[in-house]
This record gives C-alpha cells, structure tokens and sequence, in this order.
C-alpha cells in the first residue's frame, strides 16, 4: 500500500515563510527553519520551500536555505525559486536539498528537465505547474486550452501574472516524458483562498500521467485533503495556510485522513 503524503509549503521571502492570495497580499508566517522543524517533529512527510525572494542572487539564496534546513531537519525537502540551470539546482541540492522545483524557467525553456533529470536523476527533479482555468470557450480557443473533462486549464507563470497558452494537462505530460519525477500542480483559481482544491484538475492531471502528482492551492478543512486524494487521485497533499496560522497541527490531519481510510504515515 503507498503511503499518502502530507506536504507543507513555506513560501520564503529572505527567510521568512509568508502567505497570501493567488501569491501577492502577502503576510509574516514565521521563520522558515523554525517552522520547518515544526512540521517535521509533527509528523510532516516531505517539505517544499518556494523561494520568492526579490533577490537577483536565486543560486545563492536557494543554498543558503538549503543549508540552514539541512543542518536542521531530517526528512526529504524540495527547494524552487530561481532554478534556471543545471548549475543553479547543484548549488541547491549539494547544500542539502532532496529535490529541485523548476517552473517558469521550464516552461521558457523545456529541455531544462531533460537536462536535469540526465545529470540527477528523475528523482529530484519535480516541475511545478500553476494552472488558471479558462472562463469561457472562446478564451480557451485564444490561448490553445484543450478541452479537458468538460473545463479548460491554462498554464500560467511569474506567480500567476502570465498566460502562456499552454494545456496544463498536455504540459505535464510533456514535463514527465522528459524526466519529471513529480509534478506539482496549483490551481491559482484556489490558491490562498481555503475553498478546497480543484478536484478537476487534479483528477485530469493524475490520470494523465505515470508519476507522482502533489494537490496544491485551496486547502482550508481537513477533509479537503481526503478530496483531492479519493476524488482528485493526489498521491499527497501540499499545504500551507491551514498548518502556518494554526487553524490545524499535521498530527490532526494525518489522524482524519486515517479515519477516512487514506493510508498515511502514523508516528
């Protein structure tokens, strides 16, 4: 039986955790390392950091919190943010991070994943995708949206502020034939606003493909986590408000899940 996974993410703006809607309006969480070692006495199965930082820097910023967590916490964590080259996610992952997130820079450039997945291995390279659905038919037509379970998702990039005209769900399965271990999928539709994940979306891209596919963005009551697992086919959660703000404790989560029969690591 596979284990289903509770993620939580810590946006990180040098070194604080914030959190917003759709990514802007954002507020202090706390200190990224002190809330990391948090979740992990918790019971947290992985970690996910988004380095928003403004810093032009990403390389050395994204190491630096690599090595800071590292020397702190002991589960498998996964650094994005400013990760454009083979040379950017070795500065990352030799400081101690588990595992890369690319984005943006892998929609602009896609053997980007290819590249990385060569030299470390399908298993630390996760490609995160933001999707915004379509409104209507003819903004789907104009963007290139393909019809998808009777709704439309675009990808989109720069926190959300670009369209691409890219599929989300021809995207990611295009991202995994090139060497994504993982993917990481956020409806910005949800995003920040506690009303549950897009079960659509989720469902139509873990159908699509062959790898392990995180739910992000709306998590806001336990049982939104069983959703996006039983009706979406998550193999793990990522959250973020509900755990930062203290509405929950990853042990309450993980115990609810269990009594809804989603197997889960108990400790």
């Amino acid at each position: 039986m596979v284990l289903k996974r509770i993620i939580p993410c810590l946006d990180v703006d040098r070194g604080r955790v914030v959190k917003g809607v759709g990514f802007v309006d954002l507020r202090d969480a706390g200190d990224a390392v002190e809330l990391a070692a948090r979740y992990e006495r918790e019971g947290a199965d992985e970690l996910v950091f988004l380095d928003i930082s403004a810093s032009h820097e990403r390389r050395r910023t994204g190491a630096e919190l690599a090595r800071r967590c590292a020397d702190e916490i002991f589960i498998p964590f996964t650094i994005g943010g400013g990760i454009r080259s083979v040379e950017d996610a070795h500065a990352v992952l030799a400081a101690g991070a588990d595992k890369v997130s690319v984005n943006t820079a892998a929609v602009a450039r896609p053997e980007l994943i290819d590249e990385l997945a060569r030299v470390f291995g399908s298993q630390c390279v996760v490609v995160a995708i933001d999707a915004r659905r379509c409104d209507d038919a003819g903004q789907a037509s104009r963007t290139g949206c393909v019809h998808t379970d009777g709704h439309r998702w675009e990808v989109v990039v720069e926190g959300g502020r670009r369209g691409t005209g890219r599929d989300a769900v021809t995207w990611a399965r295009e991202a995994v034939a090139r060497g994504a271990g993982e993917i990481l999928l956020t409806s910005m539709d949800r995003d920040g606003t506690e009303d549950g994940y897009d079960i659509g979306l989720t469902r139509a891209v873990s159908d699509a493909v062959d790898v392990p596919v995180i739910a992000s963005g709306g998590a806001g009551e336990l049982e939104h986590l069983v959703e996006a697992i039983e009706r979406g086919g998550a193999d793990a959660v990522l959250c973020a408000s509900i755990f930062h703000y203290g509405r929950y404790t990853i042990t309450q989560a993980k115990r609810h899940m269990a009594r809804r029969g989603v197997p889960v690591r108990l400790d």
